[in-house]
């Protein structure tokens, strides 16, 4: 693919890696990040040019992609005052590439569709490591044509792409996966707990699990730091709340139920409420030790 001219908006723990993984193909990017500082540095680091508003990352971009935290906040760089859609000309392509309600993200398109402006949906799953790497697991939702024209820089941030449907699905599928992600993790913690109260060797039951019908992604990554109560930050426990909440409401609004889902939202309110926001998942076991009264060793 040609060099494309890339207004990329939101460089936190996933974001900055997935830029980097963009200049190193040759992309030309123009980054903003609401901490001009960090921005600075990552651009100084990588041979990127710093914009000082949304609206002036957009101004030259063939492709505006955004990796920020939220509704409100993709709301705000895209459509606020300096938001990407001012600086943008007709015929760009935006690709928000948060995790936001689904909801949302339609109502964002509708808006930029009345500027000329288009829209993908591109949520991403995959901790850091992952985003380094440029393994990431991204969902895509949007016309076709859209989808076709991004996806050599999908390719560039991740190992599988899949367009799932119109603008909003890529959010819905990507909602459910870390719904279940989550209802995995909060089943694993229990699992623990009860292991370890009932004298079982946790080393056993962890290599049974991983190779039968219990195994699964998050006994992989958060068996052991579970185990060790380390959690370093893969991925923040109040983004997962978030995801969840939202697929919650989603289903709330169809008129369908999640009860393992709803089941997990509470663990994690829970590792919330012990002082875990910005620490990884991984800690909802303190929450299932604390109904034990007692913690793994």
């Amino acid at each position: 693919m040609r060099a494309v001219r890339v207004g990329f908006i939101g460089l936190g723990i996933m974001g900055s890696r997935m830029a980097a993984n963009l200049v190193r193909a040759g992309h030309e990017l123009t980054v903003f990040n609401r901490t001009r500082e960090r921005a600075d540095a990552w651009a100084a680091e990588h041979r990127a040019a710093v914009a000082a508003t949304p609206a002036e990352a957009a101004a030259a971009a063939e492709v505006v992609i955004t990796m920020v935290v939220d509704g409100p906040q993709v709301e705000a760089v895209l459509l606020g005052p300096d938001g990407a859609a001012q600086g943008a000309e007709p015929g760009t392509l935006f690709a928000d590439m948060s995790t936001i309600a689904p909801s949302t993200t339609r109502e964002i398109g509708a808006a930029l569709s009345e500027r000329e402006l288009r829209m993908l949906d591109a949520p991403v799953t995959g901790s850091s490591p992952r985003a380094e790497a440029g393994t990431l697991t991204i969902m895509v939702g949007g016309d076709d044509a859209d989808v076709a024209w991004a996806m050599p820089l999908f390719e560039v941030m991740g190992e599988l792409i899949v367009h799932v449907g119109a603008l909003g699905q890529g959010q819905m599928v990507k909602l459910v996966n870390n719904a279940v992600a989550a209802a995995n993790a909060a089943t694993l913690a229990q699992a623990l707990v009860v292991g370890t109260a009932t004298g079982v060797d946790l080393d056993g039951l962890v290599r049974v699990m991983a190779a039968g019908s219990g195994g699964s992604t998050m006994l992989d990554l958060k068996a052991a730091r579970m185990r060790r109560h380390d959690y370093t930050t893969l991925f923040k426990t109040e983004h997962m709340l978030k995801d969840v909440r939202l697929c919650l409401e989603e289903g709330r609004a169809a008129g369908v139920p999640f009860p393992s889902a709803a089941a997990a939202r509470e663990a994690l309110i829970g590792a919330m409420g012990r002082g875990h926001a910005d620490e990884d998942f991984a800690s909802l076991i303190e929450v299932f030790e604390g109904l034990a009264g007692f913690e793994l060793e």
